[in-house]
This record gives C-alpha cells, structure tokens and sequence, in this order.
C-alpha cells in the first residue's frame, strides 16, 4: 500500500540499502548490547550498590542500553543519509515523479524508528537472558516511553537534516548534540547516580526524561517526569 507520505517500494529499497550498511548495522543493533554484555561481565556490576537503589549496575545500564541505539540511528544515522540524497540531488529528482520526496523522509522515519525498536528488544532479551535483569513492570508504559523517546530522537535528527547543507554539516552537527544527548541518557553515568542538581538538569533534556521514564515503568510505576529520585526502583528522598 502506498500513500502520497509512505511509499512501501520506497521503503523495501531503504530497508535493502541500509542491510548493504555493516557500519549503521553495528552501531544501531549490535553496539548497545555489546556494550551492555561488556559492563554486565564486569563482576562488580553484577553486584547490588546502594547508589542504584540496592539494584545492580548492569540493572541500570539496560535502559541506557536502549536509549543509545535509538539515539545513534535519530541522530547520527539519519541525517547524514538524508543529508547526502539531498547533496546528491535525489531528493529533486523525486520531486519530478509521482513519488514526492516526504515518501523517501517517511520511509527513513519508519526504517530508523524499527532499527532502534529492534535494538531495544535485543538489549532487554540479552539483559534478561545473560544477566537475569527484571523485564519491565509496566510493559505498556515502558513501551509507550521507548516510543515517544524514539519519536524525540527522529524529530532532533530531521531537525539536523534541515540544518545542514551538506553530509559533513550533519556529521559535525550530528556529533555535537550525539555526545551531550549519550551523556543525558546516562551512558558515562546513570541519571540515577549523578548528583542532585545535575540529574535534575538532565532530567529536564530530551533522553535524561526518557531515561527517567523508562526507569519509572522497569520498576512498576507509570512512566513521568517528576523529581529523579523516584524514578529508580530504591528508596525515595
């Protein structure tokens, strides 16, 4: 079915190009659990710590974990693609055929948004199976959150796509909100271990609230945006 905003050819050739990617490939998929596999092999992050509430550390890396690979398809993935369709004039030469160019932006949209969904699946199925982390108490709000925090992560990346005029542009623009945008999803740091008025910050950016949302449903509760210590499933101040 094909509709004047999604095009299924336009979307089967995306799907075909990006499994021709091995680098967009690794990164989206595979690097987030990887990364959760590392960490979870460490011996003291199998261990409980009171600065994460009695849980484990590997415990709060999971929706790090899922918040990365979303994060490196939005925000870095997408627009340097669509940036370089643009550079190359393909974008204008759809222009002239019955397949408009919001057809070939849509297509991008669903592509990413599936590959960071399907990380987020992975990165839960390992951390469940390899590390007997707790799957989401509230499932319907965990994936509601994950939704919406994927939905910010393709709207940040259009915004860098329409920024930039060229493939290195967006590279550049890509990696200077990429590294802030890590460290707000508690890559070098979980939200939950920073201090008071620094979580409370991040908690106000894009993916330190998803982050604390995700938090929030892992541990049972319905997932908001409310002071950062109760978003972990410890003792609240």
């Amino acid at each position: 079915m094909s509709t004047a905003l999604v095009n299924t050819a336009v979307l089967k050739s995306e799907i075909r190009l990006f499994r021709r990617e091995p680098g967009s490939l690794f990164w989206i998929l595979v690097f987030p659990t990887l990364l959760l596999v590392i960490l979870g092999s460490i011996p003291s992050f199998r261990e409980a710590d009171p600065s994460f509430g009695g849980l484990r550390p590997v415990d709060g890396y999971v929706p790090v974990s899922v918040l990365l690979g979303l994060i490196m398809g939005g925000i870095q993935a997408m627009p340097q693609t669509l940036t370089g369709y643009r550079e190359r004039g393909i974008l204008r030469r759809m222009s002239t055929t019955p397949v408009r160019p919001a057809a070939l932006l849509s297509a991008q949209m669903l592509l990413y948004g599936g590959a960071a969904l399907v990380s987020a699946l992975l990165a839960l199925t390992v951390g469940r199976l390899a590390f007997a982390v707790r799957l989401p108490r509230q499932g319907f709000g965990y994936a509601l959150a994950l939704l919406l925090a994927v939905l910010a992560a393709l709207a940040l990346g259009a915004v860098i796509c329409a920024l930039s005029r060229s493939t290195k542009i967006a590279g550049a623009i890509g990696s200077a909100v990429f590294f802030p945008a890590m460290f707000c999803a508690g890559v070098w740091m979980p939200v939950q271990t920073m201090p008071d008025a620094l979580a409370r910050s991040v908690g106000l950016t894009p993916f330190g609230a998803a982050a604390e949302a995700l938090n929030r449903a892992a541990a049972g509760d319905w997932p908001g945006w409310g002071t950062w210590e109760c978003s972990w499933p410890g003792p609240c101040c």
